[in-house]
């Protein structure tokens, strides 16, 4: 079984594991963005080319036991063992769907917050210069930004869609389950976007108060489960819903309305909010990946530790370094139980420290004015005081 210990030493157990991306002799820090593969990864996509050629045409059959599968998994991870969950390539194509399905026309109104990552960002930018209002909470402070975004609601708002962490500074938003009653007691959607907690950030649906919401998430960071492996949680509710946007797998196993024949006829469950033709080989590689976490006890919980063991470790050979903090700094007033899995600094050079760190052998990444150092639990501690220790010799010059 894997232990913190073992995954802190300078041979990091996890390490032979992924040898295709030669973790053990680079130092990936932007691991919040795009998590190294296993190497157990390309069997899943191997198997995919060996099913499509062996069945052609046919092999949907295997590949939507694939989808079936990876949906248990995310249930898994949402400790939501009835949930129905739509499947998409991204989070955008989920999210365009559900804003299809709901009342922006009597309701043209959507709370978010000043926070949420470019795919919310851009998209409802476009609604408003279209028309629909949107009312965005500043982040800071962020202990009442729930709190805060649920004062927002009113009659016209159809939706609110949130983060569960801020994809900037990594912070967790407290008072979920207050704005999800709040939302439920005004008959408003609530869509909680938990892409930077699932691996990081055990994310328990009903602990968190967050049944009756719906949630979108996938693979492509923390998971490892590559591109091409998103979802979108339906509450119970969402089988009353009849998204405009809507692709031919949305009809699989649909029954015509007999009382109504002149309407589009959708599926039950998840596959009410299904696309179309896609690529299913993401889906074996993600189902792959989801086996080995399982055989290497990658749990939740486990993966929580491990996280904040390392982002501490990172924060405190950050404080050793005592660089000038008009240069980079971090925040200090949050307590490391209320971060997630990467630690954001403060730059107005952050674009720059990124390029740099790049030229020494360090990939982190920048948003504005954060530079963001991602560790992953193939990583030794070693591996993360080196790639601070290069971020103290680039500020230095």
């Amino acid at each position: 079984m894997t232990t913190l210990d073992s995954l802190r030493a300078d041979d990091n157990a996890l390490a032979p594991h992924y040898s295709r991306f030669r973790v053990a002799d680079r130092l990936l820090l932007s691991a919040h963005s795009h998590q190294a593969w296993p190497d157990v990864a390309e069997e899943g996509l191997a198997d995919a080319f060996a099913d499509a050629a062996r069945d052609v045409d046919e092999k949907w059959t295997a590949a939507f036991a694939k989808a079936d599968e990876l949906r248990a998994g995310f249930r898994a991870l949402l400790s939501d063992p009835h949930g129905e969950y739509a499947l998409g390539a991204n989070t955008h194509e989920l999210v365009i769907r559900f804003l299809s399905a709901i009342e922006l026309r009597s309701r043209p109104r959507l709370v978010t917050t000043g926070g949420e990552f470019h795919t919310l960002r851009r998209q409802l930018a476009r609604l408003e210069e279209e028309g629909v209002e949107v009312v965005r909470v500043p982040v800071d402070p962020v202990p009442t930004l729930a709190e805060r975004v649920a004062a927002e609601v009113d009659g016209n708002t159809a939706a609110v869609l949130v983060s569960a962490v801020l994809f900037e500074t990594s912070r967790l938003v407290p008072g979920l389950a207050h704005l999800a009653d709040v939302c439920r007691a005004g008959n408003v959607e609530l869509v909680v976007d938990a892409y930077h907690a699932l691996g990081v950030v055990p994310f328990s649906l009903h602990d968190l108060g967050l049944t009756n919401a719906w949630v979108v998430g996938g693979g492509y960071k923390y998971l490892q489960l590559g591109e091409g492996n998103c979802f979108l949680r339906l509450p119970a509710h969402a089988q009353e819903l009849r998204p405009v946007v809507t692709g031919w797998y949305a009809e699989f196993g649909a029954l015509a309305d007999r009382q109504r024949p002149d309407r589009v006829a959708y599926a039950t469950g998840g596959d009410r909010f299904a696309g179309a033709t896609y690529d299913p080989s993401s889906h074996y590689r993600g189902v792959r990946v989801q086996r080995f976490f399982a055989e290497q006890g990658l749990t939740p919980e486990f993966l929580r530790t491990v996280s904040q063991h390392q982002v501490g470790l990172l924060a405190q050979c950050f404080d050793d370094l005592g660089l000038p903090a008009d240069v980079v700094s971090r925040d200090r007033e949050t307590p490391l139980g209320m971060i997630g899995g990467f630690l954001s600094l403060r730059s107005p050079s952050a674009g720059d420290l990124q390029i740099a760190l790049g030229e020494r052998g360090v990939r982190t990444d920048s948003r504005g004015s954060y530079l963001r150092f991602g560790p992953a639990p193939y990583l030794s501690d070693a591996q993360l005081e080196a790639a601070m220790a290069t971020l103290g010799k680039v500020v230095a010059g």
